[in-house]
């Protein structure tokens, strides 16, 4: 089942050269994948992503998530879309510096209404999953850049979305950190069925996706399928 699919997805910049960072894709993302999207600087990567993600709208063609067009949906539609579908872990890890770990994680769990009982067992559940049980009252500054970004794989997780979309996750992470973090979220997808999406130029994620997009100029060049993880 295709979880994502876009059809002639086109984005173009309007400027004094116009620039067209995502040209014509047609793109099927099933269940349960494991994927990197990658290609040079200015390729269209994180354009494309945030499309997909409802962060940004296309300039022609379509996106659809679970068959649901996000085009048709108003503003409004789209930010209530995001939060309960789709997961998203930024290169900038994107934390709240005011809060801990556990009112990070739990944040879009309030957003959503999600009563005490169940956020309480869900930041409990997904904290011990990327290792941070110990660090649930630590704010942000008292962690390190890996810990961090386990927090943002635990927030994405939190509203139990269809999908998560990482953005260049392990670009600000020592190689140590980048690989416990790229583990964690392998085994996630593996034991849990979580569908990842990247966008990166980190080897370490292109090695362990089981499918690698390369984009180029806004298109898609190649579509490899990999051996499995």
């Amino acid at each position: 089942m295709s979880v994502i699919e876009t059809n002639k997805l086109c984005k173009t910049f309007e400027g004094v050269v116009p620039v067209k960072a995502v040209d014509n894709v047609d793109l099927k993302i099933e269940n349960d994948e494991f994927t990197a999207i990658v290609g040079p600087s200015g390729s269209g990567k994180t354009t494309l992503l945030n499309i997909i993600g409802g962060l940004d709208r296309p300039t022609s063609g379509s996106v659809k998530v679970n068959d649901i067009e996000l085009n048709n949906l108003s503003d409004n539609e789209l930010i209530k879309f995001r939060l309960k579908h789709i997961g998203f872990v930024f290169q900038s890890y994107n934390l709240i510096p005011v809060l801990t770990a556990r009112e990070n994680t739990e944040f879009v769990m309030l957003l959503q209404n999600t009563t005490v009982e169940e956020r309480n067992e869900r930041v409990d559940a997904l904290l011990k999953e990327v290792g941070l049980e110990d660090k649930v009252n630590s704010r942000p500054l008292e962690l390190s850049g890996g810990q961090q970004q386990r927090v943002a794989v635990a927030r994405a997780l939190a509203s139990k979305p269809d999908f998560v979309l990482a953005d260049e996750p392990t670009a600000n992470l020592d190689s140590k950190s980048a690989e416990n973090l790229l583990d964690i979220m392998l085994r996630l997808n593996k034991e849990e069925g979580i569908t990842f999406v990247f966008s990166t130029h980190d080897q370490r994620v292109i090695d362990r996706a089981r499918r690698v997009i390369t984009l180029e100029d806004g298109k898609i060049i190649s579509d490899i399928t990999q051996n499995e993880n």
